[in-house]
């Protein structure tokens, strides 16, 4: 899954794709690096983000989703809490929506996808983008954001969306420490047989990386631009233990290695 941000303030890349024809361009050079589908977000979900009205974020959205969908050869996911710009979304030729919240933000984003017959995105966070890396806190996080997968998941279902087009996210750096990330990692696997769905894992460039490898090195955390490499190391991974779909910016990189993957893993079977 590419990331294509239409946001002025996301973590990695705010700003750069601001313009529609630069965010549609991005998407398909993404394509032609090899993603299979495109994630187009217009609100900022990174730590300490406000919230973004909806006519602005279904404006800054919108052309750009139209126009992927249109030109792209792939499905497009809108990533959005709201239900109005879902629906705009689909409407325009988003295939999927991905919703941080898992239908909790504005619940009638659940019936939305399922009246569509979309693809739809259930994703833990604790907390909301403004508060969420305040001192989270766990008992035993895989069991605790595999509950609430599950919990979110069957009110999916509920609102009509259908088995087949679901998919879990435990939200990797949403209200999670640097232990609580990899320690979701170490457990993705059980994870994965948890849920039942196809689970989708999103470590790309995130603070947790540049942390962890920084500290390998005896250096200090690793800036947004430095964590390509430590990215690739989680994507390997969580590809290799139960994760169907990896959600990353630079997709060059992660699709020669999950090329690679697969025929190390045809080859030993």
């Amino acid at each position: 899954m590419g990331v294509v941000n239409v946001t002025p303030d996301s973590f990695s890349d705010g700003g750069r794709y601001a313009d529609p024809d630069a965010a549609v361009a991005h998407g398909l050079e993404l394509v032609a690096a090899g993603a299979d589908l495109l994630d187009v977000g217009g609100e900022s979900t990174r730590p300490g983000a406000d919230p973004v009205p909806i006519e602005v974020e279904r404006a800054r959205v919108l052309p750009v989703v139209e126009r992927l969908a249109a030109e792209a050869g792939v499905p497009v996911s809108i990533d959005t809490a709201k239900a109005a710009v879902a629906r705009d979304a689909l409407a325009a030729g988003a295939a999927v929506v991905n919703d941080v919240t898992a239908g909790r933000h504005d619940p009638e984003t659940l019936g939305v996808a399922g009246a569509a017959g979309a693809g739809y995105v259930v994703m833990h966070m604790q907390g909301e983008p403004r508060t969420m890396q305040r001192e989270p806190r766990y008992d035993d996080v895989v069991g605790e954001v595999g509950d609430f997968l599950v919990e979110r998941l069957e009110a999916a279902r509920e609102a009509g969306i259908a088995d087949a087009a679901l998919c879990a996210d435990p939200g990797i750096g949403f209200g999670k420490d640097v232990s609580h990330n990899l320690e979701l990692l170490a457990r993705l696997r059980e994870l994965a047989t948890r849920v039942g769905v196809p689970l989708l894992v999103g470590t790309s460039r995130k603070t947790f990386v540049g942390r962890v490898v920084g500290a390998a090195t005896g250096a200090a955390p690793l800036a947004v631009d430095e964590r390509e490499e430590g990215t690739l190391a989680t994507v390997v991974w969580a590809l290799d233990h139960g994760a169907a779909v990896v959600r990353v910016h630079d997709v060059a990189p992660a699709a020669t290695a999950v090329r690679l993957l697969t025929t190390m893993v045809v080859a030993a079977a």
